[in-house]
């Protein structure tokens, strides 16, 4: 994992995308890489594409929240998304519309609401962590229904 974040951060370089802080490892021990945070990045860059799964943010630029959606969208992947804004009228429309399994809304990577599921939409992911709906993965559904006589049991 750690060569692909180094990788994935060098193609964003290549391809033209502005990195604004970190970029490469942290230490000379362990796996770390430094958290790297590019900006004027567009959407056919590989950055852009994949799941990084590392310290790394991309800055997009946009003019309509209708645009944002649809771009957000535009991908084989749904883990998470987060939104930053005042309006709480936008960040609902934008949380409704992004089709991804988590939406933050003013703050990104809390876990601290225990309970709630976590899984993502299209390639990111089948089925749910956590909470109620993360229990069903381990149950079976059987129905039963039984005549006995003249009563039905279900």
């Amino acid at each position: 994992q750690f060569n692909k974040i180094l990788e994935l951060i060098e193609s964003g370089k290549k391809e033209g995308a502005e990195l604004q802080c970190g970029g490469g490892r942290h230490g000379d021990k362990g796996y770390f890489v430094q958290p790297t945070v590019f900006s004027n990045v567009t959407d056919n860059m590989r950055i852009a594409r994949e799941e990084i799964f590392g310290p790394v943010q991309s800055i997009f630029k946009f003019k309509t929240v209708e645009e944002a959606i649809e771009r957000g969208n535009a991908t084989t992947y749904g883990l998470a998304a987060g939104v930053y804004t005042k309006d709480i009228d936008k960040a609902l429309a934008v949380s409704n519309g992004l089709q991804a399994g988590t939406v933050w809304v003013n703050e990104y990577l809390s876990f601290s609401t225990l309970g709630l599921p976590f899984g993502g939409y299209k390639q990111s992911g089948i089925g749910r962590d956590s909470g109620e709906d993360g229990l069903k993965q381990f149950c079976e559904v059987k129905s039963v229904v039984i005549r006995s006589g003249n009563k039905q049991m279900i």
